[in-house]
């Protein structure tokens, strides 16, 4: 069984995990199926919205399909969550992102 089917039945048991949602999004998004990881990170985000680290991720899927506006508030939402979580690393991260995409 590999990766992507495993983090599938194990979040078929565990639906509230978040490290394995978030893998799973990633899954999807290394093997391009963007909608596919698109739609795990909203799931990951609209349960988990202090998972800041799924914010970059989904911006960068965003950004290689060219929803550039999307990108941008993802990066604005996210900035928001590494605050609150007092994440300087990530928001710092984000910040240089949303600066780069102008």
């Amino acid at each position: 069984m590999g990766r992507l089917e495993m983090l599938k039945e194990h979040l078929a048991e565990f639906p509230g995990d978040a490290f394995a949602r978030y893998g799973l999004a990633m899954e999807y998004a290394n093997s391009a199926q963007n909608d596919a990881a698109l739609a795990e990170f909203a799931t990951l985000l609209k349960e988990n919205p202090d998972y800041t680290a799924g914010y970059f991720m989904a911006a960068q899927t965003l950004v290689k399909i060219g929803k550039i506006d999307a990108a941008r508030e993802m990066l604005t939402n996210g900035i928001a969550s590494a605050k609150r979580t007092n994440n300087a690393h990530a928001q710092s991260e984000m910040e240089g992102m949303l600066s780069e995409l102008g």
